[in-house]
């Protein structure tokens, strides 16, 4: 019993801490995926760079209200490709982890075209 516990309790760690690290990095892709929404409505470049800041503090703010301590220190960086029509998001951020003195890091990034917006013809 003595061999099998501990092993036993490893396992179960290793599980859990498994876990909160695909939670992390889910949490971290939905993220970007609420940052992404608000700049696709930008309609050029510098409606973009306008928009840019506020996508980063509403998936910074959504990681920390949805991830709460499994996400720590979540960090949003937006841009904009005008020649593609692309917007990105990258969220990176820290997983909470039960093992003192590991350090795991998730980057998600959300991409998507810009949304056009053209009247009647």
């Amino acid at each position: 019993m003595s061999i099998v516990a501990p092993a036993l309790i490893l396992l179960i760690f290793f599980g859990i801490q498994s876990g909160l690290y695909f939670y992390g990095r889910t949490v971290a892709i939905q993220s970007a995926r609420e940052g992404v929404s608000l700049v696709r409505l930008a309609q050029d470049e510098a409606q973009a760079r306008d928009l840019a800041p506020a996508a980063e503090v509403k998936a910074e703010d959504f990681a920390v209200a949805v991830g709460r301590e499994s996400l720590l220190d979540p960090v949003a960086v937006a841009d904009y490709d005008a020649v593609r029509g692309v917007v990105e998001v990258r969220v990176t951020g820290r997983v909470i982890t039960l093992v003192p003195g590991l350090d795991l890091e998730v980057s998600e990034v959300a991409s998507g075209q810009v949304e056009r917006f053209e009247g009647d013809r």
